[in-house]
């Protein structure tokens, strides 16, 4: 045994991966916001920042719901639940380096 290892053995050091977490998945951010406020904008240069793939939530869209806001009619709870599923999805499966989304998952009360 080397002397930096049995010290640190010793006097109960950290390694830092002490929480068990997959160390090789990063962070997954989701940048929420109402429509032109810059979620796009600002994911894409955390993305940059952090090296990290972006997701625009709207290209998750299915084309149906695309149809209706071109239209300019709202999207009812009906419409965004599975697209919020598909969204959900996307953070769940990346894995790597992490990913930035950005969704405008809110509406009016």
């Amino acid at each position: 045994m080397n002397a930096s290892h049995s010290a640190a053995a010793d006097n109960g050091a950290r390694t830092g991966n002490e929480t068990g977490a997959d160390t090789a998945t990063g962070p997954r951010i989701v940048v929420m916001g109402v429509s032109g406020c810059g979620k796009t904008t600002i994911g894409a240069l955390v993305a940059d920042a952090l090296n990290v793939p972006f997701v625009d939530g709207d290209s998750l869209h299915p084309v149906s719901n695309i149809a209706k806001m071109a239209a300019g009619t709202p999207l009812t709870d009906t419409d965004r639940w599975p697209w919020l599923a598909v969204v959900g999805t996307a953070l769940a499966d990346s894995d790597g380096p992490g990913l930035v989304l950005a969704c405008s998952a809110l509406k009016r009360s």
